[in-house]
């Protein structure tokens, strides 16, 4: 039986629909992005809806494996950088780390708070969700989709998924979440921010990305047979090897070589503050689709 969570009752002040949908069907908790207009471009009001419901799953115990999908026609096209919904000067409750919060600071300190605690932090905590987690990716996965597909433990997509890390065109050595090198192996990983270019979701699959690819009208019926079949294992043995290869992977530098990146990505922001008008190198999300559509027709 499939149960609809119910949301709460829109108020005067927020009369849109939810920005994240919450679904049970069995062991299977489906979490849904829910901005399909905005190609589920990620505010801040987006990422702490998302962190409330991955933690609802992980305290049901009837749910065993947790789904991310996309509503529309994209998984994500990565972190908001100018839709009418934007909301990078409030406050949201912090959950991701001790630091304090950046509303009410300034420059660096601002941006640095920010970023520790929406971005890096919460995909490092759900990263740990004691539950296996799917990526049910379409369309475009794009800079932070990457982060979200890439905290999840299997990533199967559709035949017409893509993937990109353009952000080097701002001067920014990628995403904060920097998973490259560990996901694809260090030389794809260049080749990937170095040229910004959109990765198929078949060359993904021949690069480690991904687990599966499948046709876009079966994707939905093949994450949810892959979760019920993951489902039937002991929920405790799940999370145990679950921990047991993110130690691994924890040990082959990935938590270490963040932080490292972490710091590079906020020197770019500094840099681009200092020499031009703002963090972003004077990019916003149209620039960008320009500065890809003519590089692809120079090709």
């Amino acid at each position: 039986m499939t149960e609809q969570i119910a949301q709460p009752a829109p108020t005067a002040d927020d009369a849109e629909p939810p920005v994240v949908l919450y679904e049970v069907t069995g062991p299977v908790a489906r979490v849904t992005m829910n901005r399909p207009e905005f190609r589920n471009a990620q505010n801040s009001k987006m990422t702490y809806a998302l962190d409330d419901a991955f933690y609802r799953a992980a305290a049901d115990p009837e749910v065993k494996v947790i789904v991310l999908a996309g509503a529309g026609r994209h998984f994500s096209a990565g972190h908001d950088i100018g839709t009418p919904g934007r909301d990078i000067d409030q406050s949201f409750t912090r959950r991701a780390g001790l630091w304090w919060d950046h509303v009410g600071a300034s420059g660096a300190e601002s941006r640095f708070a920010r970023e520790q605690e929406v971005y890096l932090g919460m995909c490092r905590r759900w990263r740990e969700l004691p539950k296996p987690m799917i990526a049910q990716v379409h369309g475009a996965c794009i800079a932070g989709g990457l982060m979200l597909a890439w905290v999840c433990d299997l990533i199967i997509a559709s035949d017409d998924a893509f993937f990109a890390d353009p952000v080097v065109r701002m001067g920014i050595p990628g995403v904060e979440y920097f998973a490259h090198p560990w996901v694809m192996g260090p030389r794809a990983a260049k080749e990937f921010l170095f040229l910004g270019e959109r990765v198929a979701a078949r060359r993904a699959l021949e690069l480690g990305m991904v687990n599966r690819v499948v046709p876009r009208d079966g994707l939905a019926t093949e994450v949810t047979a892959v979760a019920e079949r993951i489902a039937t294992m002991p929920r405790l043995g799940l999370a145990l090897t679950k921990k047991a290869v993110n130690q691994a992977e924890d040990l082959m530098g990935l938590q270490a070589g963040m932080d490292s990146v972490f710091g590079l990505h906020h020197l770019a922001h500094a840099h681009n503050a200092e020499v031009g008008t703002d963090p972003l190198a004077g990019q916003d999300a149209r620039s960008m689709r320009d500065a890809r559509r003519a590089a692809e027709s120079s090709d």
